[in-house]
């Protein structure tokens, strides 16, 4: 069946986590299924462009995002990008498709000062939790890692002698990134009372009851510390992120360099970071420019 050998090839050749190819498949079938409906028609290769355009308008009609229908019909042009490589079709029905249009959501990153506050209010505590909660959000802010990636970092990822970790990224790809010693101090006491209280537990993050942590414990931790401090509207792990790249660039990090750190594949995924950093540029320019301020 096309369906399994597009997912195994995912799986397999393009080392696509399991996340990303339920995700493929949940989109894929939802797509046949509306075939089978509208056209009565289950063979996914011999599907045409105004047969995909009508599950696109069925699509919005639900009220669907923008965003959400091209991301399903991302997975769609993929499939049919792979049936065209096995020779099951000769054009893409997808080749002259153009994405929905997109409204930018704005990411806000964090200040310094509302970081620093976060992290000076943990620095007085000992107890195993606060001090594993310190810990997530340093390496947010100092890695810029995803989520997923510092779930399943393991505990012998971590080179506190070399000051590095080891990261997992998309495609399961891997890279080092540097710890700074304020994080090294974190880790070590961490680790300590860690092991103190649960043995043989590879994660390095875990619960109070020894267990992994999950993407819903993260997210609570970072919007409960950074909800004290800040009005901002999203306090997620990803805006720690953003705001990691963005005072990356502000202080002169290179593209190139920071776009490594983040486990970006391409420079364009970096550049989404460089707005603000642009912003705070132009505030420069005309600040200290002698035209501009001639003409005050």
């Amino acid at each position: 069946m096309l369906l399994t050998s597009f997912l195994e090839y995912l799986s397999y050749e393009k080392n696509y986590s399991q996340n990303t190819v339920t995700a493929y498949k949940t989109d894929l079938i939802a797509f046949r299924d509306f075939c089978v409906t509208e056209f009565k028609e289950e063979e996914l290769a011999t599907i045409h462009y105004n047969q995909i355009r009508s599950w696109i308008v069925s699509l919005v009609n639900q009220g669907i995002s923008n965003r959400t229908i091209n991301r399903k019909i991302s997975s769609l042009k993929t499939f049919y990008k792979f049936l065209q490589k096995i020779g099951e079709v000769e054009v893409n029905p997808l080749a002259k498709h153009k994405a929905l249009k997109v409204q930018k959501k704005s990411q806000i990153p964090f200040t310094k000062k509302e970081v620093n506050q976060v992290l000076e209010s943990l620095d007085n505590e000992n107890d195993f939790l606060s001090i594993r909660n310190k810990l997530i959000i340093e390496l947010f802010y100092s890695t810029g890692m995803r989520r997923v990636e510092l779930i399943n970092i393991k505990e012998k990822d971590v080179d506190l002698h070399n000051k590095l970790i080891k990261v997992l990224g998309k495609r399961n790809k891997e890279r080092y990134v540097p710890l700074l010693p304020s994080v090294v101090k974190t880790l070590s006491k961490y680790l300590q009372l860690k092991n103190n209280h649960f043995t043989k537990v590879e994660e390095l993050l875990i619960t109070e009851k020894g267990t992994k942590i999950y993407e819903t414990l993260v997210y609570r931790t970072i919007n409960l510390y950074f909800s004290q401090v800040s009005t901002k509207v999203k306090k997620s792990p990803h805006i720690l992120r953003h705001t990691f790249a963005t005072q990356m660039l502000n202080e002169g990090a290179d593209l190139n360099s920071v776009k490594e750190l983040l486990g970006h594949s391409s420079l364009a995924s970096t550049q989404v970071y460089t707005h603000n950093s642009l912003e705070k540029m132009k505030q420069m320019f005309n600040k200290t420019h002698p035209r501009s301020k001639k003409n005050d």
